[in-house]
C-alpha cells in the first residue's frame, strides 16, 4: 500500500519556526513599538483563523492597503497560511489606478491601515470588495485586530500548496495598466536575508515599502531570527538617526536614497559602524557614488540585480567593490547560484560572446509564473523556458554581468543608440554634477533626442554647455544631450526610482 508523502511546510511555517524559542525576544520594532516573537506569532495564527471566520478560502485573493506596519506583515503571513494569494498596493498610486488593480485581482477581502480608512473608502467605491478590515478602529469596515483577538493562538497549519500563487505584484501603474506578476509559494520561499551565511543576527531597517523588494528582504531577516526595524517612508535623517539608535546591521536602498544619506549633513555625526550590509540595487547605481559610499561605510556594499519577473539574478560582492576599477563598480556582479543567464541578439535570438550587448535572458526556479489573466504579455517574456527581461547588457569574460539599459530606454539616434546608464555615469563623473537621469524624447517617427536632468553640486557653477562639451570629449557628439535642466531633485516612482515617465512628460509638454 502507498501512502501519500508528508505535507512539506511552506515558507509561513519555516519563517514563524525559525524565529527561535524565545517567545519574548523582541522581533519588529515601530515607533518605539516592540513586538515579540510570541506576540508576533500568535496574531499571525489568531490573524488567520479571523480571516477564515470571514469566508476567505484557498484560492482567494486578499488586497492589503497599508503602511510599514508589524501588523501588515502578520496580515500577510495569515493569509498565507490560508492559501490566499497575497495583493499589496502601493499607497501612492492614486485611487484610481488602485481601484482598478483591486477590481483586476479579484479581490475578496481588502485589509487596511487604519490611516489610510478614506482611501479605502474611494478605492471600495469604484471597485466594491465583499469584505473591508481595517488594523485597528476606524470608522469604515471590520477591527481585524479585534477579530483576531478573538480567535485562539494555536498554529494553525497552512492550507497552501508549493503551486498556488502566493502573491500578485504589480509593476508600473503610474500609467497605462498595470501587469501582475504572480509568484508561487515555492518561489517565495526561495527568498533569502541580505548576508545569508554570515554569522550575526541581522537588525534590518525598513525605510522602503514592504509592498516591494524590502517586503521580501524582511522575510529572509525573520527566517534567520533577526528584528525588524520598521519606517513608514524613507527620510535621511530619520534612517540615519534609527541607524545609530538601533544597531541597525542590514539595510536595502535604491541608489537615489543610498545618495541623499551621502549627501545628508548628519552623517558625518552618525555612528554608522553596526552596518554589516548596506544592498542597494532596483536602478543604476553611479560607480563614483558608489566609491563614496565605499569610503563612507567601509566593506559593506552589495548590489544585487533582480526583477519582480524574476527574483534575484546577480550580486556584486563587497570584495569586487574596488574603486579602482570602475569597470567592475559599473556591473551588477556574478549570477547567483541556481540561474541560468544569456545574452542574446534581440532581433535573432542567438547567444552574444562576452562584451556584446544583447537582451538578459534569465531561467531559474524563481521565475514568476506569468502575469495574472495576461497570456499575451506572458508569452511574449516567457520563451522556450526563459524569461527576456527588456534589459540590455553584456557578460566580460569573467562571467561578470553588466546592465546598460532597458530597451524601452534606449535611446534612438541618427548614428546609433544611446544607453542611458553609461551617459549618466559620465555626467555624474563631473564634478559640478551629483545625480542625473538620462532620457529620450521622441523627435521623429523613428528618432529621438536625448535629454538628461541634473541636479548639480551646491554651489557649482556648471553650465548646459560644459556639460554638453564633457559629453563629447568622452562620449562623441552622438551622447551630447540636446537640452539639459538644472533641477533640485529629481522625481522618483513610489518604488524609489528616478521616474523617467514624469521627466519625459514634461519635457514633451508645450512651453507656455
Amino acid at each position: 500500500m502507498s501512502h501519500a508523502a508528508p505535507k512539506l511546510p511552506l515558507y509561513v511555517e519555516e519563517i514563524l519556526d525559525a524565529m527561535g524559542d524565545d517567545p519574548g525576544r523582541e522581533a519588529l520594532v515601530h515607533e518605539g513599538r516592540r513586538v515579540t516573537v510570541g506576540e508576533f506569532r500568535d496574531l499571525v495564527h489568531r490573524m488567520a483563523r479571523a480571516l477564515r471566520a470571514e469566508g476567505l478560502r484557498r484560492g482567494d485573493t486578499v488586497t492589503l492597503l497599508s503602511g510599514n506596519l508589524p501588523e501588515t506583515v502578520a496580515a500577510r503571513y495569515a493569509a498565507n497560511l490560508l492559501g490566499c494569494r497575497v495583493n499589496h498596493l502601493y499607497n501612492k498610486l492614486s485611487a484610481e489606478v488602485q481601484a482598478g488593480i483591486v477590481a483586476d485581482v479579484e479581490t475578496r477581502a481588502l485589509v487596511v491601515d487604519p490611516r489610510l480608512a478614506e482611501r479605502a473608502d474611494e478605492v471600495t467605491r469604484l471597485a466594491p470588495v465583499e469584505s473591508v478590515l481595517v488594523l485597528g478602529p476606524a470608522k469604515t469596515g471590520k477591527d481585524l485586530l479585534e477579530l483576531a483577538a478573538a480567535r485562539s493562538a494555536e498554529p494553525f497549519p497552512s492550507e497552501a500548496e508549493p503551486g498556488d500563487i502566493a502573491s500578485i505584484r504589480h509593476t508600473g501603474g503610474t500609467t497605462g495598466h498595470p501587469k501582475g506578476i504572480c509568484t508561487t509559494f515555492a518561489q517565495v520561499g526561495h527568498g533569502g536575508s541580505l548576508r545569508d551565511g554570515e554569522a550575526y543576527t541581522p537588525r534590518q531597517l525598513v525605510c522602503t515599502t514592504i509592498a516591494h523588494a524590502a517586503g521580501h528582504l524582511a522575510d529572509g531577516t525573520l527566517r534567520r531570527g533577526g528584528v525588524l526595524i520598521l519606517l513608514e517612508d524613507f527620510d535621511p535623517a530619520t534612517v540615519l538617526a534609527t541607524v545609530e539608535r538601533e544597531r541597525v546591521t542590514d539595510v536595502f536602498l535604491l541608489p537615489p536614497l543610498l545618495y541623499a544619506l551621502l549627501d545628508h549633513p548628519d552623517l558625518d555625526r552618525t555612528d554608522t559602524s553596526s552596518l554589516r550590509c548596506v544592498l542597494y540595487g532596483g536602478c543604476p547605481a553611479s560607480p563614483v557614488r558608489i566609491a563614496d559610499a565605499l569610503r563612507r561605510f567601509g566593506p559593506v556594499l552589495l548590489q544585487f540585480y533582480g526583477q519582480s519577473e524574476a527574483g534575484g539574478i546577480s550580486f556584486l560582492m563587497p570584495e569586487d567593490h574596488d574603486p579602482a576599477r570602475p569597470g567592475r563598480l559599473r556591473s551588477v556582479g556574478r549570477v547567483l547560484p541556481g540561474v541560468e543567464v544569456a545574452v542574446r541578439d534581440p532581433a535573432t535570438g542567438r547567444d552574444l560572446p562576452p562584451g556584446a550587448h544583447g537582451e538578459i535572458c534569465v531561467r531559474s526556479e524563481q521565475v514568476m509564473k506569468g502575469y495574472w489573466k495576461r497570456p499575451d504579455l506572458t508569452a511574449e517574456v516567457l520563451r522556450d523556458g526563459w524569461l527576456h527581461t527588456g534589459d540590455i547588457g553584456f557578460l566580460d569574460d569573467e562571467g561578470y554581468l553588466t546592465v546598460v539599459d532597458r530597451i524601452k530606454d534606449m535611446i534612438i539616434v541618427v548614428g546609433g543608440h544611446v544607453y542611458t546608464s553609461e551617459l549618466e555615469d559620465v555626467l555624474n563623473a563631473h564634478p559640478g554634477v551629483r545625480h542625473s537621469a538620462v532620457y529620450g524624447v521622441r523627435d521623429t517617427d523613428a528618432m529621438e533626442r536625448v535629454h538628461a536632468a541634473v541636479i548639480p553640486e551646491p554651489g557649482a557653477d556648471v553650465s548646459a554647455d560644459a556639460l554638453r562639451a564633457f559629453v563629447r570629449e568622452r562620449c562623441g557628439a552622438m551622447y551630447e544631450p540636446h537640452r539639459i535642466d538644472f533641477l533640485p531633485e529629481l522625481p522618483l516612482t513610489d518604488a524609489g526610482k528616478p521616474d523617467k515617465k514624469a521627466l519625459r512628460r514634461a519635457a514633451e509638454r508645450p512651453a507656455g
